[in-house]
């Protein structure tokens, strides 16, 4: 299993394309290989023949290095390979025979029923309240009254409980429920039994998580608790961009507003280069490109493939990088240099209808932007306007509140006279014409 990503720590086969027999020249895809960022076709380097496939196709969370197929060299007689033990995968544990029951404790005869809690007697006692105390303790170490010797005159102590879990080395379990007086007791289903919805309960199903998600939640918890998030909002008014992006449409120019947004983001990195910065271990750095990563549902989980140079690409070249982008991270096709890396991530939820939200910072970058949707308000001339709002996540370590205030008004700025966006577009369509 090769690492096909830096963060990759295992993965599944998802589909072997070359099958036992065939041979193989280098540059020939094996098989694909889903990793923690996407589905990654896995490129062999050698020639040969691909004598055995040790793992089958929907194989999980197999560890980087563990060998999946045997290859030998052309000619040889690939029928008689001989696999290594140690390549063969482990046999599935047989079942544990059940622990022995333990050795109970002398204790006094079980009682005909055991007593509730409410109604516990002891040797010469009548009947009395157990407290709260031991009430939990009995109930969390799953421990029958009966067998508790009992020193307080009204009954049970909570030192009697807790010398009876230090004797029996005990370890809290999920409590038990306490028989009624004159019920019988069934004994539990094994172990290794399925656990059915109790009765009346809504039924459910196990849903597997993805190594995409589980990547996703360790890097953003990491993300969370290691770098101090700071953030800061904005609004702009979008009229002026909405209209021109109306009137560049009926002209030829394709681009969704979240185009003219990463455009304007671009822009703004190169004008406040502060925010365009990465962590390379302890050390930061600036790129030269500004290079925005957007953020894309799948079904797997959420990617982040890269407009490379946005800042120096037209309106137009943009729309058309991320509509390709896009729609191959929905395939998994995506190839490791266009997800890995990016100075900046914009994240825009407003064609859901969300109308500002915060987002987490994707390391090692400096600084995220979670864009909302436009919505509509009254103006003083009694008209109606649209406004936008965007958060900017930075890391306070990296970015100091004036560099991220200066990044956040140049933003309203070029929103709301978008002119400076459709300069390149414009000019693409007058060498057109």
């Amino acid at each position: 299993m090769p690492s096909l990503s830096p963060t990759m720590s295992e993965g599944t086969i998802v589909k072997w394309l070359k099958q036992e027999g065939d041979t193989v020249e280098p540059g020939d895809i094996i098989c694909d290989i889903q990793t923690d960022k996407a589905v990654v076709s896995f490129e062999v380097e050698e020639e040969g023949i691909l004598a055995k496939i040790l793992l089958k196709e929907d194989s999980k969370d197999v560890p980087v290095g563990r060998m999946i197929a045997v290859m030998v060299d052309p000619g040889e007689d690939w029928k008689a390979v001989e696999v290594p033990a140690e390549a063969e995968a482990p046999a599935a544990p047989a079942a544990a025979a059940p622990p022995p029951p333990p050795t109970p404790a002398a204790a006094a005869p079980e009682p005909a029923a055991k007593k509730e809690f409410s109604g516990l007697r002891h040797a010469g006692a009548a009947p009395t309240t157990v407290g709260p105390a031991v009430r939990t303790l009995l109930e969390l170490y799953d421990i029958d009254a009966a067998n508790v010797t009992a020193t307080g005159r009204h009954g049970l102590l909570k030192s009697d409980v807790l010398a009876y879990i230090t004797q029996h080395k005990l370890s809290p379990q999920p409590p038990t429920p306490v028989p009624a007086p004159g019920s019988v007791s069934r004994p539990a289903a094994p172990a290794s039994a399925p656990s059915a919805a109790p009765a009346g309960d809504a039924a459910y199903i196990d849903i597997p998580l993805s190594s995409m998600r589980k990547t996703i939640a360790k890097r953003l918890t990491q993300s969370k608790t290691e770098i101090p998030h700071a953030y800061m909002q904005s609004e702009a008014r979008i009229d002026r961009l909405l209209a021109l992006r109306k009137e560049l449409k009926a002209e030829g120019v394709q681009a969704s507003l979240n185009d003219y947004i990463i455009k304007a983001v671009a822009l703004c990195l190169r004008l406040q280069p502060q925010l365009n910065c990465v962590w390379d271990g302890d050390q930061l750095q600036r790129p030269d490109s500004v290079d925005i990563s957007v953020a894309v549902a799948t079904d797997a989980g959420l990617i982040t493939p890269i407009v490379v140079d946005a800042a120096g690409s037209s309106v137009s070249a943009i729309s058309g990088q991320v509509q390709d982008l896009a729609a191959r991270a929905r395939l998994g096709k995506l190839k490791p240099h266009e997800f890995m890396g990016g100075s900046f991530t914009i994240s825009n939820l407003g064609m859901f209808g969300v109308g500002e939200f915060s987002a987490i910072i994707n390391p090692p970058q400096c600084g995220i932007l979670a864009v909302g949707g436009g919505r509509s308000q009254l103006a003083a001339d009694g008209g109606s306007e649209t406004w936008l709002t965007s958060t900017l996540s930075y890391d306070a370590r990296a970015v100091s509140e004036p560099e991220a205030a200066a990044f956040m008004e140049t933003l309203a700025h070029l929103l709301t006279n978008p002119d400076l966006l459709v300069t390149d577009a414009r000019r693409e369509l007058q060498q057109l014409g």
